[in-house]
């Protein structure tokens, strides 16, 4: 029989495993939309509402997860999720219809309802000073997002885009099996039978949760509405090919999800608050300078009109989001230490609060970066609009936060546990 700490580390690692692959799948349209949108002729609010329609069932359900997380367990509830998933994933690759792929994505949007279920699963299995950290390792399956524009890319140049579907499908089952074999249970994490889902829901009374959320809309949704569309930026904007665009894009994708660890143990060490902060501010100042639009500026002079460009190129464009990309992943795991400070009888429902507001920034922010590029004609409107939610996130959290000089503590949680019990 394992000793606690070994089942504590398989579960960890189980979980990230399969929340790594549940993310990769989440966004497989960042890459086979592109050839989808050339085969069905889709504008670009289209293109959006394609590639965010599986981000929609994935953030609608990450509540109803997180509070059967809480009542029957992380095991099974991760395990018949990834299973349901299956022969969805596997189907897209038949349609051929624009509603079949939304009808379809619809359903492969479950697993993005994975992260609730994970971050409440793994939360429980390690001591307060260690959670910070070890939901950071559990949310750097965000990851996936980077593994899919790897993949995807080699695949629909080999054998066409109807192929990654096909594969993806067997990778999800093959993961779903592992991840039943390799972790573990435990009844004392669940909450008593005795509470009742309107004792679950008692804390969405609490304002804080819904500051969190607006915090979460741009770490975590703005992470995924660009995850999903820089791909498709690289080739319209600077002309690269499917497979470069999608390496370049990578450069977001993977720091925003790798470095998630790092970000846990930043928040363990000076707290949720002074994070969230800086993070909200180096955003803030990158998303400015991304706001920027390719400019020719002609200027009279004495020997006659010049012309002179202003706009970022490839190089300054990928180094500013990289910057963006690392932020967020320190910002998502910040947000998360509020809530298992905060929160800790309540994290499955807090959890799954938080996680659908994010997701809901996910699914609502492609479809605007469309609707804006074909009202404007702008493709850096995209960045104009993250910059405006993130100037939001700033003020709230100065007026709310930073400037009474709250300091998040331990009586929240206490609160809520008395409450609860």
């Amino acid at each position: 029989m394992a000793t606690k700490k070994a089942q504590s580390m398989s579960v960890l690692i189980s979980s990230t495993v399969a929340f790594t692959v549940c993310f990769m799948i989440w966004m497989m349209f960042a890459v086979i939309g592109i050839p989808i949108k050339t085969a069905l002729s889709l504008n670009e609010t289209q293109f959006g509402l394609l590639a965010a329609t599986p981000v929609l069932t994935g953030s609608l359900i990450r509540l109803p997860l997180g509070m059967l997380t809480d009542k029957l367990g992380g095991r099974i509830v991760f395990f018949l999720l990834m299973l349901a998933c299956v022969v969805p994933i596997y189907m897209i690759g038949y349609a051929t219809e624009f509603w079949h792929f939304l009808v379809l994505g619809l359903f492969v949007g479950v697993a993005g309802g994975s992260f609730s279920v994970g971050i409440a699963y793994v939360a429980r299995w390690f001591e307060k000073k260690n959670q910070g950290f070890a939901m950071g390792v559990f949310g750097a399956g965000n990851a996936g997002s980077a593994l899919t524009k790897f993949i995807a890319p080699a695949i629909v140049v080999a054998a066409g885009w109807q192929m990654v579907p096909k594969v993806y499908a067997g990778i999800m089952l093959v993961t779903a099996l592992l991840f039943w074999f390799f972790s573990f249970d435990d009844k004392s994490h669940r909450v008593s039978s005795a509470v009742s889902i309107a004792d679950q829901l008692k804390a969405l009374k609490d304002p804080h949760v819904w500051r969190y959320c607006q915090y979460y809309s741009i770490v975590f949704g703005g992470y995924v509405a660009l995850a999903l569309w820089m791909t498709k930026y690289y080739v319209a904007e600077y002309g690269f090919d499917l497979k470069i665009a999608a390496l370049l894009a990578a450069c977001f994708s993977l720091p925003g999800g790798v470095l998630r660890a790092i970000g846990g143990w930043l928040s363990d060490k000076y707290g949720a608050q002074s994070v969230t902060w800086w993070v909200m501010w180096v955003c803030w100042i990158c998303l400015f300078l991304l706001s920027y639009p390719q400019t020719d500026l002609t200027v009279l002079t004495i020997d006659g009109p010049k012309v002179f460009h202003v706009g970022l190129g490839p190089v300054g464009f990928t180094v500013l989001l990289f910057l963006v990309g690392i932020a967020m992943a320190f910002g998502k795991a910040s947000v998360f230490k509020y809530i298992s400070d905060e929160y800790p009888q309540n994290v499955g429902v807090i959890s799954g609060v938080v996680g659908l507001a994010g997701g809901l920034g996910g699914f609502v922010l492609p479809i605007m970066f469309g609707a804006l590029v074909d009202l404007t004609g702008v493709r850096s409107s995209a960045f104009m609009l993250l910059y405006a939610v993130t100037w939001v996130s700033l003020v709230w959290m100065y007026y709310s936060e930073i400037r009474h000089g709250r300091v998040m503590g331990k009586h929240q949680g206490e609160l809520l546990a008395s409450d609860v019990e």
